[in-house]
């Protein structure tokens, strides 16, 4: 018998030689299955939180309110995004996005949002441009954001406001948001991109209401031109309502100030009802972290019998940065409907990048 305590008695080695090929069994499973190690990027989480405290009192409204939103200058979202890379300069790509209201704690813009209902999308990219399919901001929105300085806000853009918010008798069908939706962005040529967007509604019995996006930008050096044209087509009624919009503008970054200027067109087909909108914006730095915002648009709306009614909407802000990722903003806003008196909103807000 050996002395050396090192080798097991022999009714011990079988059940260790057992533990050790097993062992080595599901290590080789666990390799050959795919996992996030596997990616040629994490998945990241990313978001913003906006607040802000407002004394409101639009044109149309006799009284002012005072209140606290969950939002402001940019409407608060949390997201997650992934990339694989497939080789060949081709990669997958995902991205779920939701907006939520800090002010309360709740899911979403309001009740009826749903989990993920800024964006949710799967999709590639390629040599030839980028490929998303699902739930997608428009690009008709993205170039609305570019060509203001107060961005996405639909609470001080006047642009915005005027555009979707119903309070100010928004003059755009549906959401900045669409759902089943196919995109193509191409790459870009000597500045100039185009994006493509066909959205098909998914309601049974209203088969063949789907949008449509056509876009083009254009980028050289301080200058930047877009253009959208997109049809909606909606059963928010029988019969249904089909609109196109038209927008166009563009932006100069001199070195003293940034220029904004847009217009846009509605056109109700199935009600003969439209708009015109012009906008005008600039935005002055003041120091290395701080800027004026300034916004002014024009809606002349057409009604049955060739009655119009104008809205003047103007924003003036001022937006200072404590940090990269967290400003601090002051806004005016006047607000005036023909034939009705005029309103003044004061806000003040917070945001946060992570």
């Amino acid at each position: 018998m050996s002395n050396d305590r090192s080798t097991p008695p022999r009714n011990q080695l079988m059940p260790r030689c057992l533990a050790v090929a097993t062992l080595a069994i599901w290590s080789g499973m666990a390799q050959s299955q795919p996992s996030s190690a596997d990616l040629s990027a994490p998945i990241q989480m990313y978001g913003l939180v906006g607040m802000y405290v407002a004394q409101s009192k639009l044109s149309t409204t006799p009284q002012g309110s005072i209140g606290m939103g969950g939002g402001g200058l940019t409407t608060s979202f949390w997201g997650l995004r992934g990339k694989e890379d497939l080789g060949g300069g081709y990669a997958a790509i995902f991205v779920l996005e939701s907006f939520f209201r800090p002010n309360t704690g709740q899911m979403g813009r309001n009740a009826t949002d749903g989990l993920f209902s800024r964006n949710a999308y799967l999709g590639f990219t390629t040599p030839y441009g980028i490929l998303r399919f699902g739930e997608q901001t428009t690009q008709t929105y993205q170039n609305q954001i570019l060509l203001n300085p107060f961005g996405s806000s639909v609470v001080f853009s006047p642009l915005v406001v005027q555009s979707y918010t119903a309070a100010y008798n928004n003059t755009v069908i549906g959401d900045t948001v669409w759902a089943n939706v196919a995109t193509y962005a191409s790459p870009s040529y000597k500045g100039l991109t185009g994006v493509v967007q066909y959205g098909i509604s998914s309601t049974t019995g209203h088969q063949g209401h789907d949008n449509l996006g056509l876009h083009l930008n254009y980028e050289n050096g301080p200058l930047q031109i877009a253009l959208s044209a997109q049809r909606v087509r909606v059963a928010l009624n029988m019969p249904s309502v089909e609109q196109y919009l038209y927008l166009a503008g563009a932006t100069y970054n001199a070195s003293f100030a940034k220029f904004y200027a847009a217009v846009q067109t509605t056109n109700i087909t199935t009600t003969q009802m439209g708009s015109h909108t012009y906008e005008l914006g600039l935005s002055i730095p003041t120091t290395l972290t701080s800027s004026v915002l300034v916004e002014w648009a024009m809606t002349r709306k057409s009604a049955p019998h060739n009655q119009d009614s104008i809205r003047n909407t103007g924003s003036l802000g001022y937006d200072y940065y404590l940090s990269k990722r967290t400003d601090v903003y002051a806004v005016y806003s006047y607000d005036k409907l023909s034939s009705k008196p005029s309103g003044s909103t004061y806000g003040i807000g917070m945001r946060h990048i992570f």
